[in-house]
C-alpha cells in the first residue's frame, strides 16, 4: 500500500509537470490578483495600482489589485509562498521582504530570494536627508562633523526599527564613522512632522512631496540618495559625490515576485507585461511625479539585486548592531 501511494503521488506529479507547458502557453486564462502587503493610498500601493491597469491592457485578462496590510508586510508575502505557482496569484512588495527574516529570523523564516521567482523591479524611491529649515545644519558636511565631536547626541527618526529611513541612517552611521541616536515613529509621516517640529536633529526620507515642503521653508534637503542630481532639488549635492556611496542601490524598491515554482514562460510573460506598461509614457511621467524612478528590469537582473539587496542589509544590520526591542 505504501508503494502504491508513492507511486500514485509521483505519477499525479508527472502529470501536473507534463500540464504546465499547455497552462503557460494559454496564460493567463482568468484574472490576476496582484497582492500587497501595504495599505491603501502609500508609495508601494500607487505605483502597483500604476503597473496594474497598463497590464491589465496588454496582457489580456484584468490585474487586481488586493491589499493584505499586517505583520510589516508578511501576511501578504506568506499568502504569495503558499499560493499555487500558476501566475493568477503575484506579490508586489519593498524593502520588507529583505528585512523581515533578518531582523526577526525567528518569526520570519524564509529566504527572500528562494522563497520567490523575481519577475521585475518596477521602481525605486530614491532617499533624501532632510532637516528642520531652521535647523543649524545648512549642509551635510556640518551635521557629520556635529556627530563626530559630539557622538550619540543627535538624532534621527525613521517610520520604525528597520525601516528604510531607519536603515539608511545606520548606513550613513556606519559610512562617515558617526555615532547617533534613534528615535523610532509609528510611521514616515509622524517622523516627519517632528522633523518639521525641529524635535529631531534629521532623518532620511523618500523623495515623494518634500519638494513641497522645501518650498514652504519646512525642511531643508541637505542630500540626495541619487548618483545624478535629482532635478527637484537644484543645487544639493548627492551623497555619491560626497564619498558616500551605495545610496542609491539601497533606495526602497517596489518589485513583483511570483511563488517559488511558478514556470519560467509565465514569469516571462509577466515581466514582458510590466515592462511594456513601465515603458508607457504616461506611466513614465506618473511615476516621476512620485519622485520614483523606473528600472523595469529582467527577472535575472531582479534576482541579483534581491541578492545584493540581502547582503547590504545584513551588513549594515551587522555593523549598526540594529535589534528589534
Amino acid at each position: 500500500m505504501k508503494l502504491f501511494k508513492i507511486f500514485a503521488m509521483a505519477l499525479l506529479s508527472w502529470a501536473c509537470m507534463s500540464l504546465w507547458p499547455v497552462q503557460a502557453a494559454s496564460y493567463p486564462e482568468h484574472p490576476i490578483r496582484m497582492v500587497l502587503g501595504y495599505s491603501a493610498g502609500g508609495p508601494t500601493d500607487v505605483i502597483a495600482r500604476i503597473v496594474a491597469k497598463h497590464m491589465s491592457e496588454n496582457i489580456g485578462q484584468s490585474v487586481v489589485v488586493e491589499n493584505k496590510p499586517g505583520a510589516s508586510a508578511h501576511i501578504a508575502a506568506n499568502d504569495i509562498m503558499t499560493s499555487a505557482p500558476d501566475g493568477y496569484k503575484v506579490l508586489v512588495t519593498s524593502l520588507t521582504l529583505t528585512v523581515n527574516p533578518l531582523l526577526y529570523p525567528d518569526r520570519y523564516n524564509y529566504d527572500s530570494v528562494k522563497a520567490f521567482e523575481p519577475v521585475s523591479n518596477f521602481a525605486n524611491l530614491p532617499v533624501v536627508v532632510v532637516t528642520n529649515y531652521d535647523s543649524p545644519y545648512k549642509d551635510l558636511a556640518s551635521l557629520i562633523a556635529d556627530a563626530k565631536a559630539n557622538p550619540g547626541i543627535l538624532t534621527f527618526g525613521s517610520s520604525g526599527v528597520g525601516g528604510s529611513a531607519h536603515l539608511a541612517a545606520e548606513m550613513l552611521s556606519t559610512k562617515a564613522g558617526i555615532k547617533m541616536s534613534h528615535i523610532p515613529y509609528k510611521g514616515n509621516g509622524p517622523a516627519l512632522q517632528e522633523m518639521i517640529a525641529g524635535r529631531i536633529s534629521f532623518m532620511f526620507y523618500p523623495s515623494i512631496g518634500i519638494a513641497n515642503y522645501v518650498a514652504d521653508k519646512k525642511l531643508r534637503v541637505l542630500a540626495v540618495g541619487t548618483k545624478e542630481p535629482h532635478p527637484d532639488f537644484p543645487g544639493v549635492p548627492t551623497l555619491e559625490s560626497m564619498g558616500l556611496t551605495g545610496f542609491e542601490e539601497g533606495a526602497p524598491f517596489v518589485g513583483m515576485l511570483a511563488p517559488a515554482g511558478t514556470p519560467k514562460e509565465i514569469v516571462d510573460k509577466l515581466n514582458k507585461s510590466a515592462v511594456q506598461a513601465l515603458s508607457q509614457p504616461e506611466v513614465r511621467e506618473q511615476l516621476k511625479k512620485l519622485g520614483a524612478q523606473v528600472i523595469a528590469d529582467t527577472p535575472e537582473q531582479f534576482r541579483q539585486f534581491l541578492i545584493a539587496d540581502k547582503d547590504r542589509w545584513a551588513a549594515v544590520i551587522k555593523e549598526g548592531n540594529v535589534k528589534v526591542e
